[in-house]
């Protein structure tokens, strides 16, 4: 079926209308407020999706405010859009077609370089260049760390060969992952998919990639030269029950060979054999596939700082110790923090950036202002749950884990073309508006 985007995004109200998903360029309350006179100083480290988003809102509704991003990478990564180029849908040029430049607002100083240490109990955090950067308020959006290197016998390098792949690691390793995904159902054998321990950015990709892998062998009508098994380290596939029971139910239908609490422990690349721990000792399995979804921790630079939990369930992985509604560190007043480096329940996708950005934002700006931060973040995100070619489920949910409706004519859970459309046609072009600071929360 053939439908013009435009007519499409009429269709679910995403043009001329606010939803939670996204929105057209629609104005923020506070964008029509006066900005407030500030002589700020506000270094915000990480120039990603969360990053950006909370540089743009910052330089609307500060006026005389000194607003300061880190970050190396001069090519902004469309995170979201790896899954449709590991799919085959798109080359990985579609996710990085444009320079963080385009992006980063004007007047707001952009510093190339990556963060050496963070120092808060002196407001300033100094770069790998050597310089110190002082600061009155700091922004933590660095993202967070794929630990592959947590996997015994494994180096990032190995990576988009052999069979070994993951969707996560970069634009060209998802191409590489098409690549190898092809190879495989052409020739057959045993794949391997699996999930981590760690919280994860993301969390519905382990998934979709298994999903992928068997529709494409299926239209390609190679499916039975398949054994395919997915690996949960933990006992669920996913946080929410209607959602993990879907999942479940539809990869046995599948054919899908299903293990839980099976951890990846390590892998023998000469012997193509994977390990993982299990209740009952360590497992030996076979691969000819295996696409590895790795530990995910916070940053080093954020693990080993003061600005990292010290106990509870996120200390483990060093996440950014935040409250998880205000977004406001909870020993550093002036630190927020935004996106995947933060320790929160959930809230690790380009859809929470969405709503935590300019939360974060807004709140930054209450405590210039000496004013209580009201704005709060109930940990809403969203996944378009691809299943397989062509059908998505829509995923909204947040920190109650109970699915959220925004369209409530329709169930959501259902998996059909009119969300993988939405993903695929809908979600780039609402981001770039994110970005841009034209999205309100």
């Amino acid at each position: 079926m053939n439908i013009e985007r435009r007519d499409f995004l009429k269709s679910l109200g995403l043009v001329g209308a606010t939803t939670a998903v996204g929105t057209t360029a629609m104005a923020h309350p506070r964008d029509a407020r006066a900005a407030v006179k500030t002589r700020a100083r506000i270094v915000i480290v990480g120039g990603g999706a969360g990053g950006i988003t909370a540089a743009a809102k910052l330089n609307k509704w500060l006026d005389g405010a000194q607003i300061t991003i880190v970050e190396p990478r001069e090519i902004h990564w469309y995170q979201p859009g790896w899954v449709f180029v590991a799919a085959g849908v798109h080359d990985a040029a579609w996710t990085t077609a444009t320079p963080n430049a385009d992006y980063i607002p004007k007047g707001v100083r952009w510093v190339k370089d990556s963060v050496a240490s963070f120092e808060p109990e002196a407001n300033k955090v100094l770069t790998l260049g050597g310089e110190t950067l002082e600061y009155d308020y700091l922004i933590v959006a660095t993202g967070l760390k794929l630990d592959y290197a947590a996997i015994e016998g494994l180096t990032r390098d190995m990576l988009g060969r052999d069979g070994l792949v993951s969707v996560y690691a970069s634009p060209d390793q998802a191409a590489a992952m098409w690549t190898e995904m092809q190879a495989f159902i052409q020739k057959g054998g045993d794949g391997l998919f699996t999930l981590p321990h760690t919280p994860l950015k993301c969390a519905g990709a382990p998934l979709k990639m298994g999903f992928l892998t068997e529709s494409h062998a299926r239209n390609a009508k190679r499916r039975e030269a398949l054994n395919l098994t997915f690996n949960s380290s933990i006992d669920k596939l996913f946080s929410v029950k209607p959602i993990n029971d879907l999942a479940d139910r539809l990869f046995r239908e599948r054919g899908f060979a299903m293990n839980y609490q099976h951890r990846l422990k390590a892998v023998d690349a000469n012997r193509k054999e994977a390990v993982f721990s299990t209740p009952d000792g360590d497992k030996t399995m076979r691969y000819d596939f295996l696409h590895i979804v790795p530990p995910m921790t916070a940053p080093d630079v954020v693990k080993h700082s003061a600005l990292a939990w010290k106990e509870g369930p996120f200390a483990a992985g060093g996440w950014l110790e935040v409250d998880k509604h205000t977004l406001q560190h909870l020993r550093f007043p002036n630190v927020f923090g935004v996106g995947d480096v933060n320790g929160t329940p959930i809230g690790k996708t380009a859809a929470s950036v969405k709503f935590q950005a300019p939360i974060a934002a807004e709140n930054l700006v209450s405590l210039i202002e000496g004013k209580p931060m009201e704005r709060k973040y109930d940990g809403y995100t969203s996944c378009p749950l691809v299943t397989e070619v062509g059908k998505a489920a829509l995923v909204e949910f947040g920190y109650d884990l109970k699915l959220i409706q925004t369209f409530p004519l329709v169930d959501q859970a259902d998996p059909s073309w009119a969300w993988w459309a939405l993903d695929l046609y809908a979600i780039k072009p609402l981001y770039e508006q994110m970005l841009k600071g034209r999205v309100p929360a």
